[in-house]
């Protein structure tokens, strides 16, 4: 286990009240500030960009396949910004350091990143000494397209979407005094919380049954091959990577678990977006015109092709085209052609794209769940802030499209039958029986 127990992150502990109620105030006022201010005018019209580039990052994740593809088809150039630099980065705790630092300092301004990172930056609760980022969440990279990954030992358990068959077999384990290290990428982020949903609906507390353990993306195949984690929660393209080694197996997919799910976002630090609103919605209608693309069946074999050249991922074609058309070759004996649980850049008019504020009252209400962030936070003020929805209106319609959007996506339902209706988030909490607030 010594590969990976210096991996290992521990619970986060609870920030300090007084500081949460700083960083949410903050963000409460910022909010207030813009709606003060004349209709549209903080939604920049297309005009000539204040900069000709920044500084993004990216994980290899097929998700951050708009971000290069806008590279590579010459559309950040396209809008005015012929220097953006698309920069890989090592791991999520490497991006939140990076954007700490800025470009100015030899860091990214923005990029590809977990969408609850926009809210656990703003609040200060992940960043060194507690320090608040304000940042802004600019648009929904992708639907779906992760999965919930099990060593090839369990494939005869049972275990899928449905993940009590492991609650027994885990049990047993600890009670010989065993740990049972379980994978996702970021305490907080979307990999974790997916993974905990997962264990939770199936009756295992993913805060005493297992050992939640943080580790980057590509390393998790290379991780369960050696033996050092149970299971794991990820992006593609390395669940379907395991499963063409024949090391695991896709339990489940996170689409599986809640149809349409958003996940990855452009997520900005709000100082460079403040100064520079013409390149931001320039930035931003590159990116959007590169998930149309992505979007079109016809391109997605050129598309894995693109992110998986070694400058970008250095991953196989295989490892990458089949799910983001749809089939799904489980591992377990089950290969299906699943169209619905591919990965979606665009949707119809946007709708994926566009970054609907009741999403992300989910996220900060399932990270109060299990206690990165304290139950009593302000959920609107803290979306109300960090969300900039009309920044995306204002790319829409640079790129003459007219999307009649709102606010709130309705109530979602998941796989168990849980509800979350973002107009009464309390009745969601309520209804978990497995949970962790403070």
């Amino acid at each position: 286990m010594t590969q990976i127990t210096s991996q290992i992150t521990s619970q986060i502990t609870p920030p300090s009240r007084r500081r949460f109620l700083q960083a949410t105030g903050a963000m409460a006022t910022m909010a207030a500030a813009r709606l003060a201010l004349p209709a549209g005018a903080w939604a920049a019209t297309p005009g000539t960009p204040e900069v000709t580039g920044c500084t993004l990052g990216y994980i290899a994740l097929t998700d951050s396949a708009p971000l290069i593809i806008a590279s590579e088809k010459g559309l950040y150039a396209k809008y005015g910004m012929p220097d953006v630099r698309v920069e890989k980065q090592a791991s999520w705790g490497a991006t939140r350091d990076n954007m700490a630092l800025g470009s100015a300092s030899g860091g990214i301004d923005g990029g590809h990143i977990l969408r609850p990172k926009v809210h656990l930056y703003s609040t200060g609760s992940v960043m060194q000494n507690g320090q608040p980022l304000a940042m802004y969440t600019l648009l929904n990279l992708n639907e779906d397209g992760q999965g919930l990954s099990v060593r090839q030992d369990y494939a005869d358990s049972g275990v899928g979407i449905d993940s009590s068959p492991l609650k027994e077999i885990f049990a047993a384990r600890r009670a010989a005094g065993e740990d049972i290290p379980v994978a996702m990428t970021f305490p907080g982020g979307t990999h974790d919380l997916w993974m905990r949903y997962w264990l939770a609906a199936g009756g295992i507390d993913p805060t005493r049954d297992v050992d939640l353990i943080v580790v980057p993306p590509p390393q998790m195949v290379a991780n369960m091959k050696v033996g050092n984690m149970e299971a794991f929660c990820v992006g593609e393209p390395w669940n379907e990577q395991l499963v063409n080694q024949g090391i695991g197996f896709t339990a489940a997919t996170t689409g599986e678990l809640w149809a349409r799910h958003p996940e990855k976002i452009l997520g900005m630090r709000a100082d460079w977006v403040d100064a520079n609103p013409n390149a931001t919605v320039a930035l931003m209608m590159a990116v959007m015109e590169a998930q149309m693309w992505c979007d079109l069946p016809e391109n997605k074999q050129e598309m894995a092709e693109i992110i998986g050249r070694r400058q970008w991922y250095n991953v196989p074609v295989a490892d990458i085209v089949g799910r983001i058309q749809g089939q799904i070759n489980y591992g377990n004996g089950r290969d299906e052609l699943r169209p619905e649980l591919a990965m979606k850049f665009w949707g119809r008019n946007g709708e994926t794209s566009y970054p609907w504020k009741s999403l992300d009252a989910w996220f900060v209400t399932e990270n109060k769940r299990w206690g990165y962030l304290p139950g009593d936070l302000d959920t609107a003020a803290l979306v109300n802030g960090t969300n900039r929805s009309d920044l995306w209106l204002a790319a829409a319609a640079g790129l003459g499209l007219t999307p009649d959007f709102g606010d709130s996506r309705g109530v979602e339902t998941f796989f168990d039958g849980k509800t979350f209706d973002p107009a009464d988030p309390d009745a969601y909490l309520d209804a978990q029986s497995i949970k962790a607030m403070v």
